[in-house]
């Protein structure tokens, strides 16, 4: 996937101006920045959910206004920061959504075994005829990863996915998007505001600021004082553990200026 030139203004606010960047295939790529940096904007412009003032998504060689709606839901899938539904669905019956772009509702047995293969994935087995509104935040969310899942898509794009997770839980699901990666080929997106989670797991960083591309790069080249200074405006020293880098954001010393 190609981001090409993408501009979006908002009223008399640019929220992106002019980002360019690649998503390589079979990774985890990261946007970072600071709230208001055009994040999540981006991210719902690469899933068509949004449209841009200008510039072009290239999917496969093919303008992503191209594509048609159907075939474009079995390439890419996206998970948005909130997921607010009116029925009362159970686990299964969510995970079941997944298969629309396939079955448009009248499941197969081609698209059960999908639904059962993320469940399973998932380890939601013992929780699948439980209503959503029963479970914790940590397994709701899960259960939204695991619909994703069934839709067996190229592209999985997800917008701050770990909002509102205990650190336990932040961890499996950052497990579990890598596994997604490593064991059945997917290309992830992440938005993430920890650059932490993003020097473990990620391959691949882009920094926006002020709604342009700062910078991007391996995780190694963008864990670096000198980038994370110019991204969010602290100093932010690095220190190597285990062979990842991590900043220690949490203990800066000197007054932060707010703006």
């Amino acid at each position: 996937m190609k981001i090409e030139h993408v501009t979006k203004t908002y009223r008399d606010k640019t929220v992106l101006n002019d980002v360019s960047f690649e998503v390589k295939p079979q990774s985890i790529t990261s946007l970072i920045g600071a709230n208001g940096a055009g994040k999540s904007t981006l991210l719902s412009i690469m899933s068509r959910l949004t449209k841009p003032d200008s510039g072009h998504i290239m999917l496969s060689g093919q303008e992503l206004s191209d594509w048609n709606n159907q075939e474009l839901a079995k390439r890419i899938s996206i998970l948005k920061q909130s997921n607010h539904l009116t029925a009362r669905l159970t686990v299964r019956d969510l995970v079941s959504f997944g298969r629309f772009p396939y079955s448009s509702g009248r499941l197969t047995k081609a698209d059960i075994q999908k639904v059962d293969e993320a469940i399973r994935y998932m380890e939601m087995e013992a929780k699948q005829h439980q209503f959503l509104d029963e479970l914790s935040g940590g397994q709701k969310q899960r259960a939204f990863i695991a619909m994703v899942i069934a839709q067996d898509t190229d592209y999985v794009l997800l917008d701050e996915p770990l909002n509102n997770l205990d650190m336990k839980h932040a961890v499996s699901m950052m497990q579990i998007f890598r596994r997604l990666v490593d064991e059945l080929g997917k290309t992830v997106v992440l938005v993430l505001h920890d650059i932490n989670f993003a020097s473990c797991y990620s391959d691949w960083i882009v920094a926006l600021k002020d709604g342009e591309k700062l910078a991007e790069g391996e995780t190694a080249k963008m864990m670096d004082e000198a980038v994370l200074r110019e991204i969010f405006e602290m100093d932010i020293p690095i220190t190597e553990v285990g062979g990842n880098k991590f900043g220690l954001y949490f203990n800066v010393k000197d007054k932060i200026d707010q703006k």
